[in-house]
């Protein structure tokens, strides 16, 4: 059997025959329907019958696609579905592209693609269909669908008046769009960014040196007047709540019914026109009462909280794009426009009532960023408002936006005690754009952090929000306006005492303790008042040493302390402090360092680097840089040697430290950004890195600095070039 286009062997059969066959096939008359759709639908022709025989159509299909909704969107089947295949198997669909487009068509002698994703002529007609308020909703979903499989991103330049087409969506149709977005902006899928190589990465971007499809279509969205505004609007607006007591259950039980937004879309169109039917038979003061509005069938069955739900979709969507505009190319117009439009006092205003209610349930499993997320909106809606803020603080001034006038003025008084100089990024917010209220966004995050479950996703994400806020340069009045509410103590008791086992979770708490803790003396203090037991040290270093890849970043900042605070003897508290704390006083032993500089070297190699282990790389050179500055370099690499001969691999951890250095020299000499993070995370200059990885790699095996004097002729293997591979 093959499938016949709309113009095929179909619409030509006899009616009799047709309808005797489909008794025995059991086709519910889909073939007639389809012939006589044909028939009706002409140039010229009476459309009303044509649209007769949809209505039966749509009826027939709309019962399985709902199955396909609730039924976790099985593949389908002929078994399955047999409306739908039946429908397909006899041109339906291209008879509906035929219709569809008709008025735009020439006469074709080839026949049509069946693949509608295969048809940029077909997808592009598609938006301007999306001018119609009645088709809106069905076009979107439909685009959506076929942007989903379509194997090359669409370019929205092409798209007929787009600029246009864009500013005559109200809210929710520009809101709906956003789901379409979605999917032109982001780079393809193709599996998680981090576990990716970035041998791979390099050699893809050496290929694709000019701009993607999906930062193209970022900056012709930018280009739309009063775009990121309007999106900043849907993000920040507010939902009107009238809940009951069995809100949550009432939720969760719709969900698991409206598991597509397409149905919940439909649901509340519908609504609405019968909204504006009532409108039509009551005076002007009884429509704009809501309770006539509740009085009809539709609404009576749909709980208030539907609205909500809608809403939070809704901002799921539109968060999702801000915040891939944000961590694109144009990051800093992107900044610009959402400072502007007061994007964070308005989420701060949602904070309590819609973003973080307390009776959020919080008993799900971890997503990672990259995954398709099928969670409830509600538990989506905070994931992704957590991303939102990861990417605006991210090494960008605008992050102390995050506070109010009255925390900007406690950061003022702490630099002011410790007889430091603001720092310039803060002196020079516009506090007009700040936070309102009596908290701050960020403030609010550390307290509802608190309270989250030890296993939550949610605190994976929270402890990256908050970490994203201290990283760059390091500031002592923002770690000291954190370590004034508490938060080194919770993330102690995360790691030691709570009984937490995630390690996405323990990786995001280890990397927000080392930039809590670098550099701050206090903080080092309060640690050693918490960890107040050899048993509880024991169990933090325990975890600490579970995962090297997790926890690597926390062992950099305690070296690069130890560092700093031996070449400040001359005061008192540094001196009582590194005399006293166990977690300074184990560090400084260099039996430990060495241990921690074989293990580092030793579980990545060139070809397993990824974006989340490259970190232990630059872990290890911090080690030997400050070996460097006070002339041990020599003894750390006989170290490295020694610990080879002792474990029956000569040369093996050396040439794999070796091939891993020419790597860095390839990856970070020509990429400013990582450059800029790796002198402003450790205040070496960048300079010094790369004096330093070049002095290993030296080629005189008479150079007490270089690697190669450390390996043995007959274990010598750095000529051979991995980084080709």
């Amino acid at each position: 059997r093959t499938k016949l286009s709309g113009a095929g062997i179909l619409y030509a059969l006899p009616g009799g025959l047709l309808q005797e066959r489909d008794k025995r096939a059991k086709w519910h008359g889909i073939p007639t329907l389809l012939q006589k759709l044909y028939e009706s639908s002409h140039p010229n022709s009476d459309l009303s019958h044509a649209h007769s025989f949809l209505k039966v159509l749509s009826s027939q299909l709309s019962m399985e696609a709902m199955s396909f909704v609730t039924e976790d969107r099985k593949t389908a089947q002929e078994s399955t579905f047999p409306n739908t295949y039946t429908f397909d198997l006899f041109g339906g669909v291209d008879l509906l592209v035929e219709i569809l487009m008709r008025p735009t068509l020439t006469m074709q002698k080839k026949k049509p693609k069946s693949n509608l994703a295969a048809r940029d002529d077909f997808v592009l007609f598609l938006f301007t269909l999306m001018t119609n308020k009645k088709t809106f909703l069905q076009t979107a979903t439909l685009i959506e669908d076929i942007l989903g499989v379509k194997k090359e991103m669409i370019q929205l330049e092409g798209i007929p008046n787009l600029s246009g087409l864009v500013q005559s969506f109200d809210q929710q149709q520009l809101a709906n769009f956003c789901r379409i977005l979605s999917v032109t902006i982001s780079e393809p899928d193709v599996g998680n960014d981090d576990k990716h190589t970035l041998l791979a990465k390099n050699a893809q971007q050496k290929r694709n040196a000019s701009p993607s499809r999906a930062e193209v279509n970022q900056v012709t969205l930018l280009n739309i007047p009063g775009f990121i505004e309007r999106l900043c609007k849907l993000a920040t607006r507010k939902v009107s709540e009238a809940t009951g007591a069995n809100f949550l259950q009432e939720l969760e039980d719709w969900y698991t019914w409206l598991d597509n937004a397409l149905v919940l879309d439909a649901l509340m169109q519908m609504a609405t026109e019968e909204a504006e039917q009532s409108r039509l038979f009551f005076s002007p003061a009884e429509s704009s009462d809501e309770s006539s509005l509740a009085t009809s069938p539709l609404r009576h069955r749909l709980p208030q909280s539907m609205k909500i739900v809608h809403e939070i979709m809704y901002k799921v969507e539109v968060l999702y794009v801000l915040c891939v505009l944000l961590m694109g190319r144009q990051r800093n117009q992107v900044h610009k426009m959402l400072a502007e439009f007061r994007l964070i006092p308005g989420l701060n205003n949602l904070f309590d009532k819609l973003i973080w209610r307390k009776y959020t349930a919080s008993n799900h499993v971890v997503h990672g960023q990259n995954e398709n997320c099928d969670c409830s909106p509600e538990i989506s809606f905070k994931i992704q408002f957590l991303r939102l803020l990861q990417s605006f603080s991210d090494h960008h001034e605008n992050k102390y936006l995050l506070l109010n006038s009255q925390e900007l003025n406690e950061l003022s008084a702490i630099s002011m005690k410790a007889n430091i100089p603001e720092v310039e990024a803060l002196v020079n917010t516009d506090r007009s754009l700040v936070c309102d209220g009596k908290k701050g966004l960020l403030t609010r995050l550390l307290t509802v952090m608190k309270r989250e479950p030890p296993d939550s996703s949610f605190r994976f994400w929270q402890a990256r929000a908050v970490e994203s806020f201290l990283r760059g340069a390091t500031s002592y009045a923002d770690q000291m306006f954190l370590l004034k509410r508490g938060l080194l103590e919770h993330i102690l008791f995360c790691i030691i005492d709570s009984g937490c086992t995630s390690r996405d979770v323990l990786q995001s708490y280890f990397d927000l303790l080392g930039e809590l803790m670098k550099f701050n003396i206090d903080a080092f203090k309060r640690f050693n008042k918490y960890v107040n037991t050899p048993e509880k040290f024991q169990t933090f270093l325990t975890q600490i040493n579970s995962s090297l890849v997790d926890s690597n970043m926390l062992v950099r900042c305690i070296v690069l302390s130890l560092d700093r605070f031996e070449s400040q003897t001359e005061d008192v508290k540094v001196v009582e402090v590194l005399s006293e704390c166990c977690l300074l006083s184990y560090m400084a032993r260099v039996e430990n360092r060495l241990s921690f500089l074989f293990r580092l070297i030793n579980i990545i190699n060139v070809q397993t680097l990824t974006q989340e282990n490259v970190s232990c790389l630059n872990t290890s050179l911090v080690i030997l840089m400050l070996a460097r500055r006070k002339a041990k370099l020599p003894f750390y690499l006989n170290a490295l040697r020694e610990k080879e001969y002792a474990e029956k691999y000569p040369g093996c951890l050396l040439n794999n430290f070796h091939n891993l250095l020419r790597f860095w020299q390839r990856h970070y000499l020509n990429k400013d950004k990582d450059s800029t993070c790796l002198e402003n995370s450790s205040c070496i200059p960048f300079s010094y890195w790369k004096e330093t990885v070049s002095v290993l790699l030296g080629s005189d095996r008479t150079s007490l600095c270089a690697i190669a004097s450390y390996i043995d002729e007959p274990f010598m293997d750095l000529d051979k070039d991995l980084l080709e591979d």
